[in-house]
């Protein structure tokens, strides 16, 4: 699938829930669901800088698309990321530096997120970006 493909899926599936109570136990839910991060990976070189809660984020190139793997120490933010990685994993860097993200806007997230989770949102973006950029420049080499 295409990110903008998995973006209608999600925008689809929250638009079934009626209030933000039955989105954020959905987002736990995807956060039951993630690539979870080894033990090794939880190191501070792969915590996001600006996150309330402690977000670790792994990515490793697989011939010629990103695969992420995460983990929270919330599970809302694990919920947070877990949407994140649905769009953004086993994609192409180029197409994930390349994707808009107004799903999230469609979604009503960041309206619904304290100032510090949605601060963490963007850090965790900037990061999945950071290293969609550096895998991008692998593949040029």
């Amino acid at each position: 699938m295409t990110i903008k493909e998995i973006q209608e899926e999600i925008v689809d599936e929250f638009m079934m829930f009626e209030d933000w109570m039955q989105r954020y136990e959905y987002m736990i839910e995807l956060g039951k669901s993630i690539p979870v991060i080894q033990e090794t990976y939880k190191t501070d070189n792969n915590l996001i800088k600006g996150c309330q809660s402690k977000v670790w984020l792994h990515s490793e190139l697989d011939q010629d698309k990103v695969l992420f793997t995460a983990d929270s120490d919330a599970i809302i933010t694990k919920g947070i990321i877990a949407v994140l990685l649905r769009v953004f994993n086993n994609q192409k860097p180029k197409d994930i530096l390349e994707a808009d993200l107004s799903f999230i806007d469609q979604i009503g997230l960041k309206e619904h997120l304290s100032a510090t989770r949605a601060n963490g949102l963007v850090s965790m973006i900037k990061q999945i970006k950071l290293y969609a950029l550096g895998m991008q420049s692998k593949l040029n080499a």
